[in-house]
């Protein structure tokens, strides 16, 4: 056992994507949501999807906490994040129409709107690397450029009215002259988000101030990322990025709060997998990735897309975890392995500089060649686990080889979908 393993309870948690995005965070969340008051989104929007099965349910939620099926829990959608009221009214509706009782949602009053120009234009400029056109770039490119929506703006209608009529004529001059698209009626889109401001108007606040009253009464935090850490905008494999920083400074800019005890979880899938274009060195082009694919159903859970398929990459986890600083891992979708009679790890690259075992540069990834050590694979069934003990030895050995490179240890043990699935050390 690590000499850090599991000694400090702290008071708040992190769930962060280690890779690719897609690592099974949905579950994690909502499994850990029961030692904490409040989950909190900090970043990214619609563009990804967050899976639980609960029971024989499944529910995908693309802008709502995934702590939203705990009703006596607040959810809280942080400034960090890009909103679109049309997709979270109907992820709200949804639940209602099923007759479960949720979460509060409570909404930053500094989250950014993604606005109907913001789609458009995605969808006519951002296939080249692989978005999803739902407008998150474009909505974070009007925050940085300052001439972004932020949901505070809808508790005053009239100043947002007067703001919308000089965007959308600029919005109109780009669509008929670069675009040669159909133009937008202002007044059509104010009466839009005239229902949101009804809607929402009560639930809009300063996050910062909630939080800081509310971590002064002793709540506790779960701070929920999208994607993953080699998807930031900063430290992901540029171009081929999200918008936002899921990795761990992105809880502070997309909260408005600092905490120093935060236990920060994370997420690793049991192999890697890529939805979209960019570099990945271990991806598996034959038999193997087909069959991990298809046992993993490894289909974007916001978009559908196959995801690309390959060996877990160390190199790639050594990075993330100097990123974020992970206290524990949950390793997920271990169950999809069984049946492999050999396992491959990537634990170095060969390069033009010679063989690395860090990531030195990852602009030069694309070149990278891996280095696999080979372990062995278990046909056992482990869905029935109930504790790290009761898994076949060669998985034992597997997970003990990752905590042993990585130097943290495998708290959580995702061996099926559902939430009882789940082993904890």
């Amino acid at each position: 056992m690590l000499l850090n393993q599991f000694i400090v309870e702290n008071n708040h948690y992190a769930i962060i994507g280690s890779s690719w995005g897609d690592e099974g965070k949905g579950k994690f969340v909502d499994f850990l949501t029961e030692k904490t008051d409040i989950v909190l989104r900090y970043q990214g929007g619609n563009n990804a999807g967050h899976t639980l099965c609960i029971g024989d349910d499944k529910f995908v939620f693309h802008l709502l906490p995934s702590g939203i099926l705990n009703p006596s829990k607040e959810c809280v959608l942080g400034n960090g994040m890009v909103i679109d009221f049309m997709v979270l009214g109907n992820e709200i509706d949804s639940l209602k129409n099923k007759e479960i009782k949720t979460a509060e949602i409570i909404i930053s009053d500094k989250a950014t709107i993604i606005m109907p120009w913001h789609k458009i234009i995605d969808g006519l400029t951002g296939q080249g690397i692989g978005t999803t056109s739902r407008g998150i770039g474009p909505a974070y490119s009007s925050k940085i450029n300052r001439n972004g929506f932020k949901a505070g703006e809808l508790l005053n209608m009239k100043s947002f009215h007067n703001k919308l009529k000089n965007e959308v004529n600029e919005i109109n001059w780009l669509l008929e002259n670069k675009f040669n698209a159909e133009k937008l009626d202002e007044n059509i889109i104010f009466e839009e988000f005239s229902t949101y401001s009804k809607r929402y108007g009560d639930k809009i606040k300063n996050v910062s101030l909630y939080l800081d009253k509310k971590i002064k009464e002793g709540k506790k935090i779960l701070f929920e990322g999208a994607q993953g850490t080699l998807l930031d905008i900063d430290f992901g494999t540029y171009p081929f990025v999200t918008s936002s920083n899921p990795s761990f400074g992105g809880i502070f800019t997309g909260s408005g709060i600092r905490l120093n005890n935060i236990h920060v979880i994370g997420i690793v899938k049991a192999y890697c997998t890529r939805v979209g274009n960019g570099p990945f060195p271990t991806e598996l082009k034959d038999a193997i990735g087909e069959h991990i694919q298809k046992k993993g159903f490894e289909f974007g859970a916001t978009t559908g897309r196959p995801r690309r398929c390959g060996w877990l990459d160390l190199v790639l986890l050594k990075y993330s975890n100097i990123i974020n600083g992970f206290d524990s891992f949950a390793l997920t979708k271990l169950d999809t392995l069984t049946g492999l009679k050999e396992l491959k790890v990537c634990t170095g690259y060969e390069t033009t500089k010679g063989i690395l075992n860090d990531l030195d540069n990852i602009f030069e990834l694309e070149n990278a060649k891996p280095i696999f050590k080979t372990l062995q694979g278990w046909d056992e069934d482990i869905t029935k686990c109930k504790s790290f003990e009761e898994l076949p030895e060669n998985c034992k050995k597997y997970i003990q080889f990752i905590e042993n490179e990585l130097n943290v240890p495998v708290k959580y043990i995702g061996i099926g979908p559902k939430r009882e699935e789940t082993i904890v050390r």
